[in-house]
C-alpha cells in the first residue's frame, strides 16, 4: 500500500510540473494534479495494457516508439474523464505532457524510492 501511495505522489508531482512547464497542459492546483494522477494510475493499470496488446504489431514496427503515442492517448483519456482536473489544448501539448510526466515519474521513482 505504501508503494502505491509513493508512486501516486510521484505521478501527482509529475502532472503538476508538466502543467507548469508545458503550454497547453493545465491543472487548477496541486489537488487537481493529485486527482488527475489517481485517474491516470487507474487508466494505466486497466486500459493501457489492453491498448498495448492490441497495438503490439505497430509497436514492434516502430521499435517501441508507438508507446509514446499510447501514453499521449492515456493522458487524453484522463483529460476527457476529468476535464475540471486536467485540460489539454492539443495533441502536441498532450504528447509533451505525457513525455514529461513519464520522465519525471521515472526519475523520482529511481532516485527517491531506489
Amino acid at each position: 500500500m505504501q508503494a502505491f501511495l509513493i508512486r501516486w505522489l510521484f505521478n501527482a508531482v509529475a502532472v503538476y510540473v508538466a502543467a507548469r512547464i508545458v503550454p497547453g497542459v493545465r491543472t487548477p492546483d496541486f489537488v487537481g494534479a493529485i486527482v488527475a494522477a489517481l485517474i491516470l494510475g487507474v487508466v494505466n493499470a486497466i486500459i493501457r495494457p489492453i491498448v498495448l496488446l492490441l497495438t503490439l504489431p505497430v509497436n514492434i514496427l516502430t521499435l517501441g516508439l508507438f508507446t509514446l503515442v499510447i501514453n499521449t492517448l492515456m493522458l487524453y483519456l484522463v483529460a476527457w474523464i476529468a476535464p475540471s482536473y486536467l485540460q489539454l489544448s492539443g495533441f502536441g501539448a498532450a504528447f509533451l505532457g505525457a513525455l514529461l510526466i513519464t520522465i519525471i515519474s521515472a526519475v523520482l521513482s529511481r532516485v527517491i524510492a531506489g
